[in-house]
């Protein structure tokens, strides 16, 4: 949606407005679902040191989530799986996921600020706020929440498959991961869609 007139620090700190920050996690991985929350923020009972989840130390992402998850007036995690980012795309299944998580919200905002240049079609009305993971808190919250809730799933897939490191590179293309993923092939959970994996695959797979 177009930019309004007005300004969306005010929109969130509308005293009669719930207003949810919306946010996603996982969109570059080659595996693993891409994850989004939504987060109304009580403003009687403001967090302190809310940011862009990737600039913190997993430990203070841990305690801000405990924290967010106690004080929020409202928040839900939702995902789109690999087969569904498969068949319509990473950005349409983000879309997808930030749809699920605002839906899935318990109180039903008076609107929502998402984090990027684009909002999926939600029943409130939105607004893209580019960056807005450092800007607004309650999309700082969503950052959070996202980041630690995919960050479990990696570690939980570790467990069950630890050559491949999921927890050190999170499902990210990175060198070690790629060379893993060649010497040992990929998992049912890996995004086929993706050219690194979909390179591996035999026909018919």
């Amino acid at each position: 949606m177009q930019r309004q007139e007005f300004d969306f620090f005010e929109v969130e700190q509308g005293a009669d407005k719930n207003v949810a920050g919306v946010d996603e996690v996982g969109r570059g991985p080659l595996v693993g679902n891409v994850v989004a929350a939504a987060v109304i923020l009580d403003p009687s009972r403001p967090i302190l040191g809310l940011a862009d989840s990737k600039v913190l130390s997993e430990k203070k992402r841990l305690a801000l989530y405990s924290e967010i998850c106690d004080k929020a007036l409202a928040w839900c995690v939702a995902s789109a799986s690999p087969a569904e980012i498969d068949e319509l795309n990473i950005l349409h299944a983000s879309m997808l996921a930030m749809q699920r998580a605002v839906a899935g919200l318990s109180i039903q905002p008076d609107f929502a600020l998402i984090d990027g240049n684009r909002c999926p079609q939600l029943a409130c009305p939105s607004e893209a706020v580019i960056k807005g993971d450092a800007k607004v808190p309650a999309i700082s919250a969503a950052s959070i929440i996202a980041k630690v809730v995919r960050d479990q799933e990696m570690a939980d897939l570790h467990r069950l498959h630890p050559d491949y490191g999921f927890a050190q590179h999170k499902g990210y293309p990175t060198p070690a991961h790629l060379a893993a993923l060649r010497r040992l092939g990929p998992l049912p959970e890996y995004r086929r869609s993706f050219r690194p994996v979909r390179e591996l695959l035999q026909p018919g797979d």
